[in-house]
């Protein structure tokens, strides 16, 4: 037989359906039925299809067989899984007819909530257990190697499409299948993942019925991820690219964003669009940044996000031109307006209004992406590859920034100023998202001078200050780590710099702490450090 024709096997089409999830079941259930196939059925799935109208034969009737245990025992039976095994082969044929077996041609399964289950707020260890699906896995592993004649569903979203292929073509094509079976390999897997991730995350509890206590860093980890682009090249034309997403939870960031409009997006692009949304969503204000090469050039709050993006533009125009900006704010047209004064390769931002997209849209190649509401992009860990093997941390995430002003202990004889306040508080947020050793000078909410990715802090300073110029007369400055000596201070207040935020913790505090007092500059140890690599 050729794979591309349809079965001999068949005689009347059989197709089992047991599904968890029961969203849209009932009218595909009934289009099969109109389709002349025989549905069989399990426990909850046949009451709820008998419910609306559909006719099913349980699968216990089929099997001879009650179900068993509570429902953990039903569809574990030789009628059913020879059904769906058997191969169009003479030998299959001759053992099903003598064992009085009809085939399955297929099969409709999705699984019990394992994942959704284990996320709830205090489950137990025996609630888990009861949600880790048995005979589902196994009639879709069944169904998806048996391929060559059985097709599997295992999404929902895919009922319309076989439906639609049915009444075209009569049958559901060998490409369809593969492509189904691909799909059903990779659900049992990611399904398995999450169990393992559950099991071996969790330390010996007293008790199957308390909820357990949870590794933070379990023994084993699987990251199932989807595709969602080819990519032309990587970070150079020589390099092949893909890009990936979690298939964890839904979409959401640059993996979950929507491009409206523009040129297909880079590798580069898309590690650009990834710093400018993690910038401007620390923000609760109109903020705007400039991105190239991963760095903010220009980052900028203000009254309006028109303004905001001139601000962070001119902090650095000559690094801005062809960067990519990220806003926090919807788009209106004063905001597009001001992005098509110059060449940009891409802005991303939760929304864009009708007006702003027309502007936007008349520059031909610019890549015009959409967030959504910025979700919480620090869930999760942070993950680094190296060579053999990943590093896993919690991410660099600021969440007590508003109460700096409180906690940060000033430790100068002068104390801030609100202006100086308001400045360190952003330049502290900016310096996190600059390669280490980080330097950021601000004033009135706008970078005026950036250090970043250096070997020395007072090699990063020179540069930020070179930068600012006369522009750092009154800025603050901000350091990612702490002030080894006294120099990069000294630097700063021969510049104008008036004050300094940084972690502090080094042997020399006191010299630099001097060296600010002498100075005349205020200084706040915040007792965190935000090095980035």
């Amino acid at each position: 037989m050729s794979d591309q024709t349809p079965s001999t096997i068949e005689g009347k089409k059989r197709a089992i359906i047991s599904v968890s999830d029961k969203q849209g079941i009932a009218e595909f259930a009934r289009a099969l039925v109109d389709l002349g196939y025989h549905l069989i059925s399990t426990g909850g799935t046949a009451a709820f299809l008998e419910e609306a109208g559909v006719p099913v034969e349980r699968v216990e009737d089929v099997t001879g067989f009650p179900e068993i245990l509570g429902g953990r025992v039903k569809t574990l039976h030789p009628k059913v899984h020879a059904g769906i095994l058997a191969r169009d082969l003479p030998e299959d044929r001759r053992q099903l007819e003598e064992l009085d077996i009809q085939p399955i041609s297929l099969v409709v399964v999705n699984l019990y909530p394992f994942e959704e289950t284990v996320a709830r707020t205090g489950v137990t260890v025996r609630e888990a257990l009861e949600k880790i699906d048995i005979g589902g896995p196994t009639m879709v592993r069944a169904a998806a190697k048996n391929f060559q004649r059985v097709a599997v569903v295992v999404n929902p979203n895919r009922y319309q499409q076989i439906i639609q292929e049915l009444e075209e073509k009569g049958e559901i094509s060998l490409a369809t299948r593969l492509m189904l079976a691909q799909e059903a390999f990779w659900h049992t897997a990611r399904y398995d993942a999450a169990i393992a991730g559950y099991l071996t995350g969790i330390k010996t509890p007293e008790s199957l019925d308390i909820s357990p206590e949870k590794e933070k860093y379990p023994s084993r980890l699987m990251i199932p991820l989807v595709k969602v682009a080819d990519l032309r090249y990587g970070e150079n034309p020589h390099q092949g690219a893909a890009f990936y997403r979690e298939d964890t939870m839904p979409p959401y960031g640059v993996a979950g964003a929507r491009q409206f409009h523009g040129k297909e997006l880079s590798f580069n692009n898309i590690l650009d669009l990834n710093a400018a949304l993690n910038v401007v969503a620390e923000f609760e204000v109109p903020a705007a940044v400039v991105i190239k090469h991963s760095s903010p050039s220009g980052v900028a709050c203000a009254a309006t996000l028109a303004e905001s993006y001139r601000r962070a533009y001119e902090a650095n125009a000559v690094a801005a031109y062809g960067g990519v900006v990220g806003l926090n704010k919807t788009v209106d047209r004063d905001t597009a307006a001001a992005l098509t004064e110059t060449f940009l390769e891409a802005v991303i931002a939760p929304a864009y209004t009708e007006e702003a997209l027309a502007v936007l849209k008349t520059k031909k190649n610019l890549r015009i992406l959409c967030a959504g509401e910025f979700a919480d992009l620090y869930r999760g860990m942070d993950v680094k590859r190296v060579s053999g093997g990943y590093l896993l941390q919690d991410p660099d995430a600021i969440t007590d920034i508003n109460s700096l002003p409180r906690m940060g202990r000033v430790v100068t004889k002068r104390h801030p100023d609100e202006k100086e306040w308001e400045d360190l508080i952003f330049s502290w947020i900016v310096v996190r998202h600059v390669f280490s050793n980080g330097i950021v000078l601000a004033r009135d909410r706008q970078t005026v001078g950036i250090g970043g990715g250096q070997v020395s802090r007072v090699a990063a300073a020179r540069i930020a200050l070179t930068q600012a110029g006369e522009k750092a007369r009154g800025a603050v400055l901000a350091s990612d780590g702490f002030m080894p000596f006294p120099d990069t201070l000294e630097y700063a207040a021969k510049s104008g710099v008036t004050a300094v935020i940084q972690p502090g913790g080094s042997i020399r505090d006191e010299e630099v702490i001097a060296a600010a007092d002498a100075a005349g500059m205020a200084m706040v140890f915040t007792g965190r450090r935000h090095f980035k690599h």
